[in-house]
């Protein structure tokens, strides 16, 4: 028999997941304290602890610090209606299991559980992670919270404790960078040097003196002696960016230090030994390049360690509100601007666009419609949107010109049977919700597609349950269930 404890300051919760996760093989006990579950977990000898954030008389991150460090091979699940990037990174570090928002339990509740129930009988006497308290509060810098940015959040408190190579990939403008920085950030590195380098934005034969540094006179124009990045960031974190586009030579040089984590300045015959963690980016697809002879392919194991993936805005399109509100606040403060705030109708239309230069995009469309508004309202007119360039954020093969084509916010399409536009390729897009799902074997396509057309219809409709219902071919008693169901009332700010 497994005992599991969950600890909730809402007793509806409790009786809901109570009755959802007992099993003639598995016990649920409850408490609505934080205190009342810490005691109660030990006394029972409890597999697996589930508890809120917000709490009483200490949160649900000192809940799970507490009995972690009682007992370091406990299984912790957080839980909250309102995650931030702060509190998902900090469970993560602390050696929680899984951090799940609220809205998302219905499909996802039953199957982390069982997961962690697996993984706690498999790992009894697992080496512990030892949690890290002494992480300053800060401003968060990387927004979001949709599901795909929580999974990146979870693997960056995964990896701060750790020294391994880090690969981040995704899109130009995705925000690799500040993964990187809060990577470095959390990590026992923190309070050395982060230092970055844009492996694209320097000529070839500079590059080699940039990352190793190089003595007086070692070439012509080397009139000082100079500390390249490797030395200047020793005993804190190097970030490449754009790795993909390194040479050949500086890989093989790369490698060795990578190795052996020694290194000589150019022009110098004395070996200089360096401690550094090297996190690398790239918007390119290694794995193509390694096959058209571009890139090592030690190199890529040696940096491939762990890899996390940033998708792009226009498959996060829930995160856009949040990155609108960051930036406008920022913009504002940096600028020294006066507040302004997105028209609902201007927000629609942010969240239609499909943005091919990813979050540094909408910053900067943020930015020229701050400085440009005679209002303190910004209305889809003010909006430059496709006009800032981006660059190239596709990779090489012209995917990112496919996937972004199709209307723009306000064009007119005219609507086909069963009011689906005649471009509209349904064949096309299944096969990506399948691709999708082959990939990432968490996400439950029916569940997931059933909560988004849901959403969509209410918004369509502006919480009209009754002609929701008929879109979606239900009843509306059907529809308040599923409602209820995926948590989603609080997001469509129904009354």
């Amino acid at each position: 028999m497994q005992t599991i404890v969950i600890v909730d300051p809402e007793t509806d919760f409790l009786e809901w997941a109570a009755h959802q996760l007992k099993t003639p093989t598995t016990a649920v006990l409850t408490a609505s304290r934080a205190d009342e579950a810490y005691k109660l977990y030990f006394a029972q000898e409890a597999d697996l602890l589930i508890t809120e954030t917000h709490l009483q008389p200490f949160s649900g991150l000192e809940l799970l610090a507490k009995v972690r460090q009682k007992d370091p091979n406990a299984m912790v699940v957080l839980t909250s209606a309102f995650g931030t990037t702060q509190s998902v990174i900090e469970s993560m570090k602390l050696g929680a299991y899984d951090f799940i928002r609220k809205e998302s339990l219905p499909f996802n509740l039953k199957v982390v559980v069982d997961a962690a129930l697996k993984a706690q009988s498999e790992m009894r006497n697992a080496t512990a992670f030892k949690p890290q308290l002494t992480v300053d509060q800060h401003q968060d810098s990387i927004v979001g919270q949709s599901e795909a940015m929580q999974q990146v959040f979870k693997m960056v408190g995964r990896v701060s404790h750790s020294d391994a190579p880090v690969m981040i990939t995704g899109e130009s403008g995705s925000g690799k960078e500040l993964v990187a920085r809060a990577i470095h950030h959390y990590s026992r590195r923190s309070e050395q040097f982060f230092v970055a380098i844009n492996c694209a934005a320097i000529p070839e034969t500079l590059l080699e003196s940039e990352l190793f540094g190089h003595e007086k006179g070692s070439f012509t124009g080397a009139v000082t002696q100079r500390v390249g990045r490797f030395e200047q960031s020793n005993g804190g974190t190097l970030f490449l960016d754009e790795i993909g586009e390194m040479p050949m030579p500086v890989q093989s040089k790369i490698l060795r230090v990578l190795q052996e984590g020694e290194f000589s300045r150019l022009g110098s015959n004395v070996t200089l030994r360096t401690d550094v963690r090297i996190v690398a980016a790239t918007n390119k697809n290694l794995e193509q390049e390694i096959a058209r002879k571009h890139f090592r392919e030690d190199l890529f194991y040696r940096l491939n360690v762990v890899r996390i993936h940033l998708p792009p805005l226009r498959q996060r399109v829930e995160d856009v509100r949040l990155l609108c509100e960051y930036f406008l606040a920022k913009i504002s403060l940096q600028k020294h601007l006066p507040r302004v705030h997105l028209s609902e109708e201007a927000l629609k239309v942010m969240e239609a666009y499909p943005w091919p230069g990813n979050v540094r995009e909408l910053e900067n469309t943020l930015q020229r419609a701050s400085v440009m508004t005679t209002t303190d309202v910004l209305l889809p007119k003010d909006l430059p949107l496709g006009q800032i360039g981006v660059g190239n954020t596709g990779n090489e093969d012209g995917d990112a010109a496919v996937e972004t084509a199709g209307p723009k916010p306000g064009d007119s399409v005219a609507a086909g049977p069963l009011g689906i536009a005649p471009a509209f390729n349904i064949q096309a897009a299944i096969e990506l919700l399948f691709r999708a799902a082959a990939e990432d074997h968490s996400l439950q396509l029916l569940p997931w597609l059933e909560r988004e057309f849901t959403i969509a219809a209410m918004k369509q409709t502006r919480g009209n349950q009754l002609k929701a219902a008929k879109i979606l071919g239900v009843t509306r008693a059907t529809l308040r269930k599923r409602i209820e169901r995926f948590g989603i009332t609080r997001e469509l700010n129904i009354q």
